[in-house]
């Protein structure tokens, strides 16, 4: 299937609009189902921790926090290495490799939940194979970087990721549905709770089975190498020397790092807070998913500087709103503080996305990409331990927002200093120091 595509070059007006937009819109659709099942499978703990103690387990408020941030450490992880992985074996054959893998951690949670037995050391086994999915998100947003010209990769890495984060929103919808459905009846029986209804928690797992079959297969079918793309770990390991690598990276820290975290803690702090509205966990995922493109297509228009800024101070002050109505039990406002945090860091999960290819060449800009979305992703480990250390050393979960605070204030500054200050400017992000 590689050999579909002998020469690329986006960057070629005649080329893209006679030849090259058809491949890389081929590859974006079927890139977004891929890395939205790697989503699904990352955070299904998120859910999945929320209800273990319903059905028989007697596990402690800080080791469910824990199952829901260790997919996150380890996806972060991965995602170092994922980054080079299309570099070294090509988009296509990463895609197909890293989707199909997904079967080990669901097949093998649909065993596990079925015993409350399951020792605590095989579930956060079990969690930790979930972070491959997490790991994909680099490597998905790498290979889709090569298929774009500059003046459109901020929307079509907007749709990649923002579609693709939909997963966290889709698995945090879905599972409170699908366990009360006697859908995988006959893989497992029914879990008894406390107020006598029955639940099938195993089918959170195993209703992706097929779906993670039936993409990886259009991945290999329907997806593309790209010519002149590959390179050596060692080659695009240089994007370190570079210090605009590291300032997108914190940037990308606060944005996409918050909206990963707060994904993975919102179900058990909701459920903690006003466990009555528990259901509602799924509603931030999904407004931050869907802000994303939205924030790379703005920023097409008026620049990733510019949105980034206005996106920073917005979520400081939705951090605020959070500590202030947390602090007089007030359901209503903590829903809508949070949610705008949410909101606001989908949309400079677009933004700083779309800032990176302007700094680097098209090689190194994919590497950053990935580099850059690997730290960010350790929110997903980071937060939810904050949350947990929090509630037990002071009893409530708003020192945790002071820190996100802090850290946001200071991403709005190294923004402004070398970004928005010098926005008029365009050659200094067209250029690596």
């Amino acid at each position: 299937m590689s050999k579909r595509i002998s020469t690329w070059d986006p960057e070629n007006e005649q080329y893209w609009k006679s030849e090259g937009k058809k491949h890389a819109t081929r590859n974006l659709w079927i890139s977004v189902p891929a890395l939205m099942m790697a989503f699904i499978v990352w955070q299904i703990w998120s859910v999945v921790a929320s209800r273990l103690n319903d059905i028989g387990f007697t596990f402690t408020e800080n080791q469910l926090f824990t199952l829901a941030a260790i997919p996150g450490l380890v996806g972060a992880t991965m995602r170092f290495f994922y980054t080079f992985g299309v570099g070294k074996f090509g988009g296509r054959n990463w895609t197909v490799f890293s989707t199909i893998i997904l079967l080990i951690p669901a097949i093998g949670i649909g065993l596990a939940v079925q015993n409350p037995d399951t020792p605590y050391s095989m579930m956060l086994l079990l969690a930790g194979l979930c972070g491959l999915g997490g790991g994909s998100f680099s490597s998905s947003s790498a290979n889709i970087s090569f298929f774009f010209p500059k003046k459109e990769k901020g929307t079509a890495l907007g749709i990649n990721g923002g579609l693709g984060n939909m997963g966290v929103s889709v698995v945090q919808f879905v599972t409170p549905l699908i366990i009360t459905a006697s859908t995988f009846s006959f893989l497992g029986d029914a879990q008894m709770l406390a107020n006598g209804d029955q639940v099938w928690l195993h089918n959170a797992a195993f209703i992706w089975v097929v779906p993670i079959v039936i993409i990886s297969l259009a991945a290999y079918f329907g997806m593309d190498n790209l010519p002149g793309t590959k390179q050596s770990a060692k080659e695009q390991f240089v994007i370190v020397k570079r210090k605009h690598t590291w300032i997108m990276t914190w940037l990308y820290i606060a944005t996409f790092g918050s909206f990963i975290g707060y994904s993975a803690a919102f179900p058990l702090l909701l459920k903690s807070q006003f466990p009555e509205y528990a259901s509602l966990a799924f509603l931030g995922a999904f407004l931050a998913a869907a802000a994303r493109p939205v924030g790379g297509w703005i920023s097409d228009k008026i620049g990733g500087a510019k949105v980034t800024a206005v996106v920073l101070v917005v979520m400081t002050f939705g951090a605020l709103g959070v500590i202030h109505f947390l602090n007089e039990k007030q359901f209503a406002g903590f829903l809508i503080s949070i949610l705008i945090l949410f909101l606001a860091s989908g949309i400079g999960s677009g933004s700083t996305f779309q800032m990176i290819p302007g700094l680097f060449p098209a090689k190194e800009a994919a590497a950053v990409i990935g580099f850059s979305a690997a730290f960010a992703a350790y929110g997903s480990f980071l937060i939810p331990k904050l949350f947990g250390w929090s509630v037990n050393t002071t009893g409530s979960y708003v020192t945790a927002f002071y820190f996100f605070i802090g850290f946001y204030i200071i991403s709005i500054g190294l923004n402004w200093f070398y970004y928005q200050r010098n926005a008029e400017k365009q050659e200094v992000l067209a250029k690596v120091s």
